[in-house]
């Protein structure tokens, strides 16, 4: 009897310990079954989803949308609001333009697109039209006359730009306008007496300092003086109006060149004449 007790307890517990592959198993079956309705709830209807698609590209073509009264949500609406429903609505629709873009109904949109332009705006399109046409004259005296070399002229955003070298203006060291460089500024002040803009006129240097022998402080001054001396050509010589010219001058803080070099040094010793790209004030 006791022998037969121990056999039917040892079976009792090998039975014991495999009960929780039962609870694993139900475990796997219900995580299969989880991914199988997760994967199905992610998959398309293609016939479905292609009906619907098909409708809307109808409705689309045809016009029969939501808002007017068509075949939409709203139908059975149509007419009511004292009869203004439609109309508003087909009002607010945004109506096709030549190039393809859609614009409103505000009856203010039509007059702003063709509205005239301003006076200023007009005025500054002729000045537009004036400067290009300095630049030609410009270009074509330089390359008729040979001074590639000593005047360059450049459409920069802020003006015309006319570079002028200082060997063609003055002696070395000096301020004093050179006789065989006042025809050129003649011919520019003939040009600056139709352009409605001011001109601003900048001395610049190199960084070699002035000598100790020379009649000006340093380069600010010479910079300045040589400006001014151009500015005083057109204004006492030409007569032209004082209101519509300034002048500065920069010494060796503008360089349009590496300083290191002889070559450089010569182009930063120059004078700008710049006709701005802006309306002179009234």
């Amino acid at each position: 009897m006791r022998q037969r007790r121990s056999v039917t307890r040892g079976r009792e517990g090998r039975d014991g310990h495999n009960r929780w592959m039962i609870t694993y198993a139900d475990l796997i079956t219900l995580l299969l079954i989880f991914f199988v309705i997760l994967f199905a709830m992610s998959s398309l209807d293609q016939e479905k989803y292609g009906n619907v698609i098909s409708s809307l590209q109808r409705s689309f073509q045809t016009g029969s949308g939501l808002l007017d009264g068509g075949n939409g949500l709203l139908s059975g609406q149509k007419g009511k609001d004292n009869g203004q429903g439609s109309e508003a609505l087909s009002s607010a629709q945004p109506s096709a333009t030549p190039d393809g873009s859609k614009s409103g109904a505000s009856p203010t949109a039509a007059p702003e697109a063709t509205a005239s332009p301003s006076q200023r705006e007009l005025a500054f399109r002729q000045q537009e039209a004036k400067l290009a046409q300095l630049m030609n004259v410009i270009t074509q005296y330089v390359a008729d006359n040979n001074l590639g070399d000593q005047i360059f002229v450049a459409d920069k955003p802020q003006g015309i730009t006319i570079t002028l070298s200082d060997r063609f203006l003055f002696d070395v060291g000096r301020a004093d306008l050179k006789p065989d460089a006042q025809p050129a500024l003649h011919q520019l002040s003939g040009l600056f007496r139709d352009i409605s803009a001011v001109i601003s006129i900048e001395g610049h240097t190199d960084n070699t300092p002035v000598l100790p022998s020379s009649p000006y402080r340093d380069n600010w001054q010479l910079s300045g003086e040589r400006a001014q001396s151009v500015l005083r050509f057109f204004l006492e010589k030409e007569r032209l109006s004082a209101s519509r010219f300034q002048y500065a001058g920069y010494a060796d803080t503008r360089p349009a060149a590496d300083n290191s070099t002889a070559s450089g040094r010569q182009k930063n010793r120059r004078v700008e004449i710049i006709v701005l790209r802006q309306l002179q004030s009234e």
